[in-house]
């Protein structure tokens, strides 16, 4: 599984919207690699942000 992935399924596994710190504790991830997921993330679409620096997946 890519990075990618892992940030969006620790999103998805947690069910609520999380910021990039709750990410890389809850998925064990570096916050640096979190971040660079999380701009292809949301570059891509994927995710959306339904408040100031928290991110679910996109509906």
């Amino acid at each position: 599984m890519d990075l990618e992935e892992q940030v969006l399924n620790t999103i998805k596994k947690a069910g609520k919207p999380l910021s990039a710190g709750q990410i890389a504790e809850l998925g064990g991830i570096d916050r640096k690699e979190v971040d660079k997921a999380m701009k292809k993330l949301k570059t891509s679409g994927k995710i959306t942000s339904p408040k100031v620096c928290f991110w679910e997946p996109a509906k």
